[in-house]
């Protein structure tokens, strides 16, 4: 039996993912989400919903700990662990603190999962390789086995890019919006623009840079675009933000 503790966007795409994939585990939710919770049940004949967070972790050989990071200290405080292995979905909390939290439990693994394990298409960092984190997750695409925590903590890192990416295509939808294009059209447009290109981004051999000159005609009009960007110091700002955040994931940094 699997169990999920935190039933959110993630979970989701874990559950959805293993549930469609070939031999579905059974797997038992948490109460927490009851909505959501009660979707993936109604979906799914292998998915079922515990009358507890405990009844969770009673009768699973391997729990996900989806919950908040905010959270997830209380709400694991007040379980009662036994000799099972457990996933971490969250981010920023290191094995040590893991370990702690969910004594006496030595088989820990901490995970990036994507939206895109939902489709099996899913790119995992896994630290440590444990089974069976590694075979799960191999069912929902491939695996990255990471040589330690502090490489772990800069794919967690890279993740915090992700609001931003949708702030930017906010942005530029709504510049033609405020240029007199119908808002709804506008984000439609700029939706379309960004997904097909989202196609260019699969398999094995990308190379970000050569893509980059390919859209950018010498003279034309992108290269001019990430001229003034640079020029604003958008790019080193990028930089910025990601060192702040790998050192807030790492404890250098409080938050604000």
């Amino acid at each position: 039996m699997l169990g999920v503790l935190g039933v959110g966007a993630i979970a989701t795409a874990i559950v959805t993912g293993l549930s469609e994939g070939d031999e579905p585990p059974d797997i038992l939710l948490s109460p927490r989400n009851a909505e959501l919770a009660a979707k993936l049940a109604a979906s799914y004949p292998n998915v079922r919903v515990a009358d507890s967070n405990q009844a969770v972790v009673d009768q699973s050989a391997v729990v996900f700990l989806c919950l908040r990071p905010a959270d997830a200290p209380r709400v694991i405080s007040e379980l009662t662990f036994k000799d099972q292995s457990v996933i971490s979905v969250m981010a920023g909390m290191p094995l040590k603190v893991l370990r702690e939290l969910v004594a006496p439990v030595q088989n820990i693994a901490r995970t990036i999962p994507l939206p895109s394990v939902a489709i099996r298409r899913g790119i995992t960092p896994l630290y440590p390789a444990t089974d069976p984190a590694r075979s799960l997750f191999a069912r929902l695409g491939h695996v990255i086995e990471v040589a330690d925590e502090t490489a772990f903590d800069l794919f967690s890192a890279a993740t915090a890019t992700i609001a931003a990416h949708f702030l930017y295509l906010n942005r530029v939808s709504a510049w033609l919006a405020a240029h007199g294009i119908v808002r709804q059209e506008a984000q439609q447009y700029v939706g379309a623009m960004f997904g097909e290109l989202a196609a260019s981004l699969q398999g094995s051999e990308l190379d970000f840079a050569k893509l980059m000159r390919e859209h950018a005609t010498p003279g034309g009009i992108n290269e001019l675009f990430c001229q003034v960007m640079g020029d604003e110091g958008v790019w080193e700002a990028v930089d910025l933000g990601l060192d702040r955040v790998q050192q807030r994931l790492t404890g250098k940094v409080r938050a604000s």
